[in-house]
């Protein structure tokens, strides 16, 4: 493992959750000299089988390009809190969520990848599953993973004994 975090990605999905993570990595990049990446995957329809063959859509094209142009204002919404001095990109691609953060952070050379995780457990995990457990079995680099507790510690206290190798 290297130990220079040159490169955060910092996977969305507009929750609390991911809010804490992008300001862990805010901080980790501002204390390593980092730039960031902040990407959200627009799960794709087809590909995750809500939208079958059997479901005729005209112009699937259109609302999967609305889908991704209202993803990318939120995107930018999300990320115009950061501090001055962080350096920061935004990218909103469609996909399944696992797979697309996996390939991003592998083809983009990240060092890190911060990311929230919701926590389910029972039965919303097994109907569900969890975007943060699939992406850490198969991340090519480190994942931090935070949580959105009832506990709301600052930025600062983000411990670092989370990063997965």
């Amino acid at each position: 493992m290297t130990t220079n975090v040159a490169k955060i990605l910092v996977p969305i999905d507009f929750s609390s959750h991911a809010r804490v993570a992008l300001d862990a990595a805010a901080l980790l990049a501002t204390r390593l000299g980092s730039s960031i990446e902040v990407l959200h995957v627009v799960d794709d329809p087809v590909r995750s089988g809500a939208w079958s063959p059997d479901i005729f859509v005209t112009d699937f094209h259109d609302i999967l390009q609305d889908l991704l142009d209202h993803a990318r204002a939120r995107v930018n919404r999300f990320i115009a809190h950061l501090p001055a001095g962080v350096i920061a990109k935004a990218e909103v691609v469609s996909g399944q969520p696992a797979q697309t953060i996996v390939e991003r952070a592998g083809t983009g050379a990240f060092d890190l990848i911060v990311m929230g995780t919701h926590g389910r457990t029972g039965l919303s995990h097994l109907l569900l599953g969890s975007v943060a457990e699939r992406v850490i079995r198969t991340s090519p680099c480190a994942v931090l993973t935070v949580k959105d507790g009832v506990r709301h510690e600052p930025p600062h206290a983000v411990h670092l004994a989370s990063v997965v190798v």
